[in-house]
């Protein structure tokens, strides 16, 4: 039995078992430690488990979510001890998922991937590590540093809560059927910021807007934003375009409109 790939579910099945087995140990306890690396798995489309396997022999206690029927009906036959939970993970409470913390892995399907990586900035606290491949542009783009031209949204907000790291690229080659983009392997773990020191809705708004026009300047994108007598209006800073900022950067402009309104 083999499942056939559904272009509207964007299914790409990686075929190599050596980029299977080493995107795997991208979440060993030698990778991201014995506190983390103990944590149960959960990894998204599974597909027909070819990097299932792999975290199984490592031992991991694996809840495959799993929106295709035929992929469903694969593992059921195949690999009948694995938990399956048929459905979108986007549309998913986790607390039905496991308890507590855990591990996300997957070969994410592309057409998704921008809006898994927001869901688990909502569920943060209960995701310490995100691993896996997605398509090589988004992944670059997450772990960019400021200063680029891939550096954005997704970049600062992730940044603002996990270590985010760019770690092996994948031909198409590899998969059935190949995609016609490169492919990338990142891994993220949660740094140990607590809080952003100012409101985090704000400041989802103050990186969206910044990048939503990012050729022009700070000090256009975000004047309707920053109260006509807040001392930030004068700050040398609202004179760069958003790709120069860091986090931290983004963090003190969120404040000064925060204190310029009370």
């Amino acid at each position: 039995m083999q499942v056939k790939a559904k272009k509207a579910l964007g299914q790409h099945f990686l075929t190599d078992l050596g980029i299977a087995s080493k995107i795997a140990r991208t979440v060993d306890s030698s990778e991201i430690g014995e506190k983390w690396g103990s944590l149960p798995v959960v990894e998204i489309g599974p597909g027909m488990g070819v990097l299932t396997r792999f975290l199984v022999e490592e031992g991991k206690d694996v809840t495959a979510v799993e929106l295709d029927g035929e992929s469903v009906e694969y593992l059921a036959a195949n690999m009948p001890d694995l938990r399956v939970v048929e459905g979108d993970f986007l549309k998913l409470d986790l607390s039905t998922l496991t308890d507590g913390e855990f591990v996300l892995i997957g070969n994410y399907p592309y057409n998704i991937s921008s809006q898994i990586f927001f869901k688990v900035l909502e569920n943060r606290e209960r995701i310490p590590v995100v691993a896996g491949m997605l398509q090589k542009e988004v992944a670059e783009r997450i772990c960019a540093a400021p200063g680029g031209k891939v550096y954005g949204i997704l970049s600062v907000l992730l940044q603002a809560w996990y270590d985010c790291r760019y770690l092996f690229s994948v031909p198409p080659g590899v998969f059935s059927p190949p995609p016609k983009v490169q492919s990338g392997v990142l891994r993220l773990t949660r740094n140990s910021r607590e809080s952003l020191g100012c409101d985090e809705k704000l400041f989802k708004t103050v990186v969206k807007t910044s990048f939503g026009q990012r050729r022009k300047t700070l000090r256009n994108s975000l004047n309707g934003l920053i109260p006509a007598d807040s001392p930030l209006r004068e700050d040398p800073i609202l004179a760069l375009r958003p790709e120069r900022l860091g986090v931290e950067d983004f963090i003190r402009i969120t404040q000064a409109i925060e204190a310029g309104r009370k």
